[in-house]
């Protein structure tokens, strides 16, 4: 059954989320120091912050990041993975009461996620925390689904086997973007990214997923009988590889 409560989805996930979910293309620090004055000096929310993938990649840009993250199981994964930083700071908090103090922020950031808020409640709270001229990215990696075609048959497993595919797959994360920058303007830039996978790492990606069967339901075993054939069919020199669309959606909240 799905877990209804949002941040509790991949509290079941934690090990393989850390270990094989994609990272972020540099190009996405590039793009806020080049478009929002993103510097070292910068303070930073980042808003379920899980374990700390996006939030690594603002630490070692040199910023203070609060990573807010609601689920104990994946923020105790960040602070591990990230306790070599000493401007990180663990926050247990929500996108919607973030606990932060008001305009303590320079930017507010969230990867992979900002489609599990509550829009209207977490736009209030960004504008809160923000100091004023600050700035919101939301990104997301957004896997391609038929550019090759072992990702056509990876899509295809997905939607015979995933539990809530359909409900939360790529299209649906970004199709409010408007509503949640309105009456804000916002822009968007849009970049590649790959991962590549031997077998074990494949079943790794593939259980990370929120919308995939546990081990001991019906579709489980036969869902990763079907990834082994597929993986076997299309890999190339004991791989395959994942390709994405990293997409960042950026303004001044008002």
């Amino acid at each position: 059954m799905a877990v209804q409560d949002s941040t509790q989805r991949f509290s079941s996930r934690v090990e393989n989320y850390v270990r094989y979910r994609p990272g972020y293309p540099s190009a996405v620090i590039d793009l806020l120091k080049d478009e929002c004055d993103l510097t070292p000096a910068s303070v930073i929310a980042d808003v379920a912050s899980g374990t700390g993938i996006f939030t690594r990649m603002l630490l070692e840009n040199g910023n203070r990041v609060f990573g807010v993250e609601p689920n104990s199981n994946m923020r105790t994964a960040g602070e591990e993975s990230l306790r070599a930083y000493p401007r990180f700071t663990s926050v247990a908090g929500t996108a919607e009461a973030t606990t932060l103090d008001d305009h303590s922020v320079d930017f507010v950031t969230a990867a992979q996620a900002a489609h599990w808020f509550d829009r209207e409640k977490a736009r209030r709270e960004f504008i809160r925390i923000c100091r004023p001229g600050g700035w919101t990215a939301l990104l997301w990696n957004e896997r391609r689904t038929g550019s090759t075609p072992f990702l056509r048959a990876y899509e295809q497993l997905l939607l015979e086997y995933g539990t809530d595919y359909q409900d939360v797959r790529h299209e649906r994360t970004t199709q409010q973007i408007e509503t949640f920058f309105a009456p804000s303007r916002f822009q968007s830039r849009t970049f590649g990214y790959r991962q590549v996978f031997d077998y074990p790492a494949l079943e790794g990606r593939l259980l990370s997923s929120s919308y995939t069967p546990h081990p001991g339901e019906t579709k489980f075993a036969p869902m990763l009988r079907e990834l082994r054939r597929m993986f076997d069919s299309h890999q190339v020199d004991g791989q395959v590889g994942f390709e994405y669309d990293t997409r960042v959606y950026y303004g001044q909240l008002v």
